[in-house]
């Protein structure tokens, strides 16, 4: 049997570590790390099936944010992120459930079925970049006490699922959410965002470790160690170049960039 464009792909290293580093200096250019352009290449360029992309998908993720994680502590110390330790119990409390709950519910939906919610999300990601990436500090919560708290709670859930069903960290909806809810400065929601992304995913990737699916990592194994390299390197590349390019140019092009990705995927399944 003749191998596949995929496989063709796959087996390039360069191809790989080089789609990775793209993936990565994306992400890094707005502060995140890129997941959610790295679920449409996986899909795409190298012809993984929609669930197993989203697997892969997330254990890169884990690697990529565990990394940013350590980055970030020399910027905002883990005593300040600590200090808000009720902000994220409040949204983690949503997200682990969200996040169980939106990997099973990947397992069990037809494969066709997956690329259209896939798609669907992207699309909604992209509207996030757009509208809520410019978000404002205000330095206090929009709402009181148990309101507060509720409202954090279903924030978390819904980016639980998200997070799961994407195979993403969440930091594009994470941060909007602690800026605009909770009132945090952008750097340190930015941190919290990584803090409150590790636990959730760890969850997410759990469930997916019952599925028949998840094999597609041993499978993988060089495949994955070399996007998640290439991502990291990417990442950071992207972070020195934060602010180069205005991000009333930039935002529109990686959303249209979504959009596109979006179709891709729609068609694809």
């Amino acid at each position: 049997m003749l191998p596949t464009k995929g496989d063709i792909l796959r087996n390039n290293k360069l191809v790989v570590f080089g789609g990775g580093a793209a993936i990565g200096a994306l992400g890094g250019l707005i502060g995140l790390g890129g997941a959610e352009f790295r679920l449409p290449l996986l899909i795409g360029a190298f012809r993984f099936a929609a669930l197993e992309a989203v697997i892969l998908n997330k254990a890169t993720s884990l690697v990529v944010v565990g990394a940013a994680l350590l980055f970030r502590t020399r910027a905002i110390s883990v005593e300040a992120m600590a200090s808000h330790w009720g902000i994220i119990l409040n949204l983690l409390a949503g997200s682990l459930l969200g996040a169980w709950f939106g990997a099973g519910w990947a397992v069990r939906l037809r494969s066709a079925t997956l690329h259209r919610v896939i798609a669907l999300l992207l699309l909604f990601i992209a509207g996030v970049l757009l509208l809520g990436h410019d978000a404002e500090f205000s330095g206090r919560a929009v709402l009181p006490g148990v309101w507060l708290m509720a409202a954090g709670g279903a924030a978390g859930f819904a980016i639980g699922v998200v997070a799961a069903l994407l195979g993403v960290a969440g930091g594009e909806l994470l941060i909007p959410t602690l800026v605009l809810l909770f009132g945090l400065d952008v750097k340190l929601a930015g941190s919290l965002s990584l803090a409150i992304s590790l636990p959730t995913m760890l969850v997410g990737f759990a469930r997916y470790s019952r599925d028949d699916s998840f094999a597609v990592l041993g499978r993988n194994r060089a495949f994955l160690w070399i996007m998640a390299a290439g991502s990291i390197m990417g990442a950071m590349i992207g972070g020195f170049l934060l602010g180069a390019v205005p991000s009333a140019v930039l935002l529109p092009l990686l959303a249209g960039l979504l959009v596109l990705s979006s179709v891709k995927v729609w068609r694809h399944g």
